[in-house]
């Protein structure tokens, strides 16, 4: 077996999946997409604030409407991206929410915006999986952890940036700006989505195979699969729970820091940047760490990474150690959620990849949604130190019943740990 194992290659580094060329657009793709997203996030958000003088519960229900969708589309279209061509399909993605975003510059009540983002997260959900199966294609087994790891900086990164770039834009040239460059990114996207060659063969289906139970034995077959294989089961549950404590948290640190520390708006936004520095810092690191080791065991140790830090957050009053929690929670999550993403892409069969990917999106959407709609609720119940302190516990919890399951190395971990 270590004979096997050595023959196989070497993890690639983020520079060489970044030499692949389908990878580098994609990438690319992906960057000024997802730049565009928060820009116009936010300049709803300016918009809703500022302009109109909504309340939270409005500016919420933004978010949600755009989750929900994510949450409950999201598995069903996994079904029709195995059927479908997902180069075709993220081309179209891409200029049907360029269309959808531009009707934000003529809205003029709140319900027209949710409707907007309800849509949009709507093709967003067959955007997702197929850019998953993409991704797969385009890039080798072993270095399919390097590419995720370079999706997901990606997007944290952007989520760093795009609040400054909104707040001048909208401060210069008036929310409309972020729509209209939101509108651009998705044409930019499919530019260059257009020049990627993606080989993918789709099994061929018996005529009559568009019926409804068709449909529904390929989406059962797929939720079999994922709560069926061990690995995949186990991942997804570290990625939900990681996904729930950083949406407990978010919405709640504003409190903390205000009723905990005692502090004000500057150790706030020092705070609250400390998790996107970690995340960042995460991904950067999480492929040069986990070569030799599996992914599950990659994940376990961000949990128990993620558990030591909430405790942390949950046990000091003291701004300098919330900031270093804070970091801590960010740089711990991206171990979770990066070799989670690649085991499910090694593990996933070819022709139900779009499948199980669009699952993992929607535990990812559901997570966040549930720990937005929960964390005030509990927090008022229990305070916020205690909920801090329970989600601590969940994670050791879960930490510990993750190790026991994985004490006993099987012997195709080996193989899977080579590969990277």
């Amino acid at each position: 077996m270590s004979a096997t194992a050595t023959n196989l290659p070497a993890p690639l580094s983020m520079r060489e999946v970044l030499g692949l060329s389908g990878f580098k657009r994609l990438w690319l793709a992906q960057i000024v997409s997802i730049l565009g997203d928060f820009l116009a996030i936010f300049g709803v958000i300016n918009l809703i604030t500022f302009k109109w003088h909504g309340t939270p519960l409005q500016v919420t229900n933004v978010l949600i409407a755009y989750s929900i969708p994510l949450a409950i589309v999201g598995p069903l279209a996994g079904v029709f991206i195995d059927r479908w061509n997902v180069k075709r399909t993220m081309i179209a993605s891409d200029l049907i929410r360029a269309v959808l975003i531009l009707g934000l510059v003529f809205v003029t009540r709140l319900e027209h915006i949710y409707v907007v983002f309800f849509l949009v997260s709507t093709v967003s959900s067959f955007f997702g999986p197929a850019q998953s199966v993409t991704l797969r294609t385009l890039v080798p087994m072993n270095g399919l952890m390097a590419a995720n790891a370079m999706m997901s900086q990606a997007f944290y990164t952007m989520r760093i940036i795009a609040p400054a770039a909104a707040g001048l834009l909208v401060y210069w040239l008036g929310e409309n700006s972020c729509f209209y460059l939101d509108t651009v990114s998705f044409i930019f996207s499919a530019a260059m989505l257009s020049t990627i060659v993606v080989m993918r063969v789709v099994a061929a289906r018996e005529s009559g195979e568009k019926s409804v139970r068709s449909l529904m034995s390929d989406y059962t077959a797929g939720t079999r699969f994922v709560l069926t294989h061990p690995a995949i089961s186990f991942v997804m549950i570290a990625m939900m729970t990681a996904m729930f404590v950083l949406s407990c948290f978010s919405p709640l640190i504003s409190v903390y820091v205000r009723d905990q520390l005692h502090a004000g708006t500057r150790s706030f936004g020092i705070i609250s940047a400390m998790i996107g520095v970690g995340l960042i810092a995460g991904t950067q690191s999480v492929n040069a760490f986990a070569k030799g080791f599996s992914k599950k065991r990659v994940a376990l140790s961000g949990l128990f990474g993620l558990a030591a830090a909430t405790f942390v957050l949950a046990l000091f009053q003291s701004a300098w150690l919330a900031g270093l929690s804070m970091f801590g929670i960010g740089f711990t999550i991206a171990f979770i959620v990066v070799p989670t993403q690649t085991l499910m892409q090694q593990e996933t069969p070819h022709d139900m990849l779009g499948r199980v990917s669009s699952s993992f999106m929607a535990v990812f959407s559901l997570s966040q949604l549930v720990g937005m709609l929960l964390s005030g609720a509990l927090a008022d119940a229990i305070g916020v130190r205690r909920l801090f302190f329970a989600s601590a516990v969940l994670l050791v919890v879960l930490s510990g019943l993750g190790y026991l399951w994985l004490r006993e190395k099987k012997p195709e971990e080996k193989l899977m740990a080579a590969t990277g």
